[in-house]
């Protein structure tokens, strides 16, 4: 299915969440979270990701887990992945128990599309030192994708993962799977690069990316994904396509906030002090913008073509009036 058909079929299926201008709202996606294990990418920025966790819950934001939040694929145990990351998930533990978790499931954690899978493995987990049953993550419904409605305005936010409509990861998820986990997995861990994944693949990863473009722009509706892996902040004149970027970057993990009514991408990386010292920092990127400034991408791009006109007239006239 062609990634219009299926962005549409999506968008009519997200489950609603309205929201306002007091709404504080963290997306992170691609955090490919594994089992401590040499192909486990995301083991070396967990400090990192815990320390950005915490700063969210603590100013009270709503987290939202845009796909690929566990690496099911190479670690399709979810009982070895929670075990080998305790403290994140205790923190996750709280974001539930204060209402204020969404996580949407990629083409990474695909098995979460299932209701029975979440209730055996995400509702509760067995504490092995106390040898007891314990809640995780009772009643958790997991989603496609959301759509967010602004209560005043009626703006709309679509917020997806981003592998809808990609055929080898969407309808052929399967075959993806059986390579991954049974071949690439090994692979990888030597540094091979699975050439199927749109992170590894910059031609994939700009078709991908110029496909939810112009669905974008024909469907004139805000859009948050992730699955590129690649952070993305619209300029002026371009599309209002957003991107998380990942949590298993080299140098660091990226994610979208939104609060008070405005967007902004940010970056937390280690960072240290002339004395030694080493700390987490966290980097604005780009923005804040009014999300208001991305509710028609037919107004914005006549804007930009209006400001191009005049740019380009300006240019002749200072032109002429030099020739004589």
């Amino acid at each position: 299915m062609k990634t219009r058909a299926r962005l549409d079929e999506v968008l009519q299926k997200a489950f609603p969440i309205p929201f306002d201008d007091g709404s504080k709202f963290v997306f992170f996606g691609d955090v490919h979270r594994g089992d401590d294990s040499l192909s486990d990418e995301f083991g070396r920025n967990r400090h990192i990701y815990y320390h950005a966790l915490n700063y969210y819950y603590q100013n009270d934001f709503t987290y939202v887990e845009v796909g690929d939040g566990d690496e099911l694929w190479e670690h399709p145990n979810y009982e070895h992945i929670r075990s080998a990351h305790v403290s994140v998930f205790e923190l996750l533990k709280n974001f539930h128990k204060a209402n204020r978790l969404i996580m949407l499931f990629g083409n990474h954690n695909m098995q979460l599309r299932d209701s029975r899978y979440v209730k055996e493995h995400l509702y509760h987990t067995y504490d092995e030192y106390l040898d007891v049953k314990e809640d995780l993550f009772p009643g958790l419904s997991v989603h496609e994708a959301l759509l967010l409605s602004h209560r005043e305005s009626e703006q709309k936010i679509f917020v997806v993962h981003g592998h809808q409509g990609d055929l080898i990861n969407d309808q052929l998820w399967r075959v993806s799977y059986i390579l991954i986990r049974y071949i690439w997995k090994f692979l990888h861990i030597i540094g091979v690069k699975y050439a199927a994944s749109p992170a590894k693949n910059r031609t994939k990863r700009h078709k991908i990316e110029k496909s939810y473009n112009k669905w974008n722009e024909q469907r004139d509706i805000m859009i948050i994904c992730g699955h590129t892996h690649r952070p993305k902040f619209p300029a002026a004149g371009e599309t209002s396509y957003f991107n998380t970027g990942c949590c298993i970057h080299p140098r660091g993990v990226t994610c979208l906030e939104m609060m008070y009514g405005k967007i902004m991408l940010v970056s937390w990386n280690m960072h240290s002090k002339k004395d030694g010292t080493v700390y987490i920092k966290r980097s604005l990127i780009r923005g804040p913008e009014p999300i208001s400034n991305f509710k028609s991408n037919a107004e914005r791009l006549r804007k930009s073509k209006q400001a191009a006109t005049e740019s380009r007239m300006k240019k002749y006239l200072r032109d002429f009036h030099s020739f004589f």
